[in-house]
């Protein structure tokens, strides 16, 4: 109610009164902000400034520091390095001064001295010293009196020392060089050994074809090498093998040989060159190479010339050196050498291709001298073999006619001496009896009164011409006989002996490996059986074809002393046994076979196979070792058509670190 009664003047001037006075307010407060941040802005360029001024003051004292620091560490490592530099100066000088005293370093001595590079410095004696009053060049005159004679010690023992090791070296060399020389010796005579080896067999197989007619050209040049030198304690069988072959000059195989047959003797003919050792043998093999490369010379000169053309030349220079001793071909030789080489115009080609069939034409004379030895070693054995029947003849003769005296009562003579080159024999009266009836000639067949009609006369004439024939040669050849047999055993000798030499032949007609070798050397069985099937068969020995595997063997040792130009001895590594049964009874039971080893034998063992009637057990020797059972190895056991394969290989152990 009051203020209804403030007039609006009133009203008017105290609402200008408030304006003013809140403007000046507002103004008052505007100014103190305003103020304030001067005084604020002034304050914060103030603090920044000060802030920079202390950032700048301490990078410039810490720049100050880390010179004074990067001098004092420069400083530092300048004398470490200088110490050290010190150091190791004294050290060497140390050290050179020890090494003159010793031989050692401190990483290398025996005595295990990491120290020993340093010097010992004896501080009791030098203070002995001291209390002894001695001066300090007295007791270093005294040290170096001392240190010279341990030098001179040290070099006296190195010298020593050195000689020792010289000494041992020369014993080590001395004892290497016997132990290669006894390595040497004992590889030669396995060389030795197995070419040996090597030649008996080329020498079996030769005998073997030739037995079984199935013989090489080899062959028969070996078998004539044989009778060159014929050995003394051969046996009956060994002797006889070869009489019945009459063997003409040996370069005149070649005469019926091919061109690939004649390659395949010059190989056999070097294999035969290495193997022999002999000087007559490898002369003989020598000459009969150089007459197997000029046939071959001359087979290529055909397809080359033409064979008439060849034909030709080679006619002119047979007719010009036919006939000619081994002298006198030497003597045409030496002509055509100084012909050669006289200087003079000559055809050179002509004399030098006369030159070489001269050296051929030798080859063959040595041959055809060597081939007359042959012959009379050859007749003389044959000789003795016939003297030898003769004389068994002899003695079956007279053990007849004395058996056919105590028959007829007459009386027995005790000892009839043998009269060599006299047969004995009763003399009986003649009885027309012992001669056949006369036949009439009109009573014969047509066909058989054409046959020609001889007299007696006409007979005996023959029969004296053809031992007058026998008579004149050199070499009477071996008639083949048949063996007895008795009836009943030519009965079983039927279908099944023929079934077996088929086998037989079927398997020995497979060539032989480079590595394998026949090997037929039956075992004789300690206690041989008896079989309960005797009294209704008769027990024979089956037939078989065997071969051994033989090879290096490269172990650690034999990679170390020899290498492929000189290997090592072979050793077996397999066997290939072929048994035949073609004529088994009970043909539902295969045949078997075990090993049998032998007390007190760790090498070989005893391989025995067994089979029904009417076969005999048969065993053979072989290598005691492990074997490979693995078909992919090359194992087999089998038996198929009459034939027990048994094929094995031994285990080869590989060792690892």
């Amino acid at each position: 109610m009051a203020n209804r009664s403030v007039s609006p003047r009133r009203r008017y001037e105290d609402h200008g009164r408030e304006r003013e006075i809140s403007d000046r307010d507002r103004k008052s407060r505007t100014g103190y902000r305003d103020d304030d941040r001067k005084r604020y802005r002034s304050s914060s360029r103030d603090r920044r400034e000060k802030d920079l001024n202390k950032h700048r003051e301490r990078e410039r004292s810490s720049s100050r520091d880390g010179d004074k620091k990067k001098r004092k560490r420069d400083k530092s490592e300048e004398r470490k390095a200088r110490k050290a530099e010190k150091k190791r100066i004294k050290e060497e000088e140390e050290a050179r001064q020890i090494a003159e005293l010793s031989v050692y370093s401190a990483t290398d001595n025996p005595f295990h001295d990491v120290n020993l590079g340093q010097q010992f410095r004896w501080h009791k004696k030098n203070e002995k010293e001291r209390k002894q009053g001695l001066s300090l060049a007295e007791v270093q005159r005294r040290d170096a009196i001392r240190r010279q004679e341990a030098k001179e010690e040290l070099e006296r023992l190195n010298k020593r020392r050195a000689e020792r090791e010289v000494e041992q070296r020369l014993r080590e060399e001395e004892e290497m060089r016997m132990q290669r020389l006894q390595e040497s010796a004992q590889m030669s005579d396995w060389l030795s050994k197995e070419g040996d080896f090597q030649l008996e067999q080329e020498k079996a197989r030769a005998a073997i074809r030739i037995k079984e007619k199935r013989a090489k050209a080899i062959d028969f040049l070996a078998l004539n090498l044989k009778y060159v030198n014929p050995p003394e304690d051969a046996d009956d069988e060994e002797e006889d093998a070869g009489l019945e072959i009459d063997l003409d000059e040996p370069y005149n195989i070649l005469d019926n040989l091919s061109s690939d047959q004649v390659e395949e003797l010059h190989d056999d003919i070097e294999r035969y060159m290495t193997l022999e050792q002999t000087d007559t043998n490898i002369d003989f093999w020598t000459n009969m190479m150089v007459v197997c490369k000029d046939r071959l010379d001359r087979i290529k000169a055909g397809q080359r010339m033409g064979v008439e053309a060849a034909a030709v030349v080679e006619n002119d220079i047979s007719a010009l050196l036919s006939g000619k001793t081994y002298n006198e071909l030497a003597s045409l030789q030496r002509q055509v050498q100084d012909k050669l080489t006289s200087g003079e115009p000559v055809d050179t080609d002509y004399w030098e291709a006369l030159l070489k069939k001269i050296l051929v034409w030798k080859a063959k004379a040595n041959l055809k001298s060597l081939h007359e030895v042959v012959v009379r070693n050859r007749l003389e054995q044959l000789r003795k073999r016939q003297r030898d029947e003769a004389l068994q003849a002899q003695e079956e003769l007279l053990a007849g006619v004395a058996k056919t005296a105590s028959a007829g009562g007459l009386p027995v003579l005790e000892s009839i001496a043998p009269i060599p080159e006299i047969e004995m024999a009763l003399v009986e009266p003649y009885d027309r009896s012992m001669s056949p009836p006369l036949i009439d000639i009109t009573k014969l067949p047509a066909e058989e009164r054409q046959i020609d009609i001889f007299t007696e006369e006409e007979d005996r004439r023959a029969l004296i011409n053809l031992r007058k024939t026998v008579a004149a040669s050199r070499f009477v050849p071996k008639l083949a006989q048949p063996e007895p047999e008795t009836q009943d055993e030519e009965a079983i000798a039927s279908s099944a002996d023929m079934a077996s030499e088929a086998l037989y032949r079927a398997e020995a007609e497979r060539e032989l490996d480079e590595e394998e070798e026949l090997f037929n050397m039956e075992e004789n069985i300690a206690h041989p059986t008896s079989y309960n099937w005797e009294d209704k068969y008769r027990p024979r020995k089956p037939r078989y074809f065997n071969r051994v595997h033989t090879g290096y063997e490269w172990n650690k040792y034999n990679q170390t002393h020899y290498d492929t130009d000189n290997p090592p001895p072979k050793v077996v590594q397999g066997y290939k046994f072929n048994v035949f049964y073609p004529d088994l009874i009970d043909k539902s039971k295969a045949p078997t076979y075990k090993i049998i080893k032998e007390p007190g034998n760790d090498d070989t063992v005893l391989l025995l196979f067994s089979a029904g009637p009417p076969y005999e057990d048969i065993a053979f020797r072989i290598v005691n070792r492990e074997w490979e059972f693995s078909h992919k190895r090359g194992f087999r056991s089998s038996f198929d058509r009459g034939c027990l394969s048994l094929w094995f290989n031994f285990r080869r152990n590989f060792y690892r670190k």
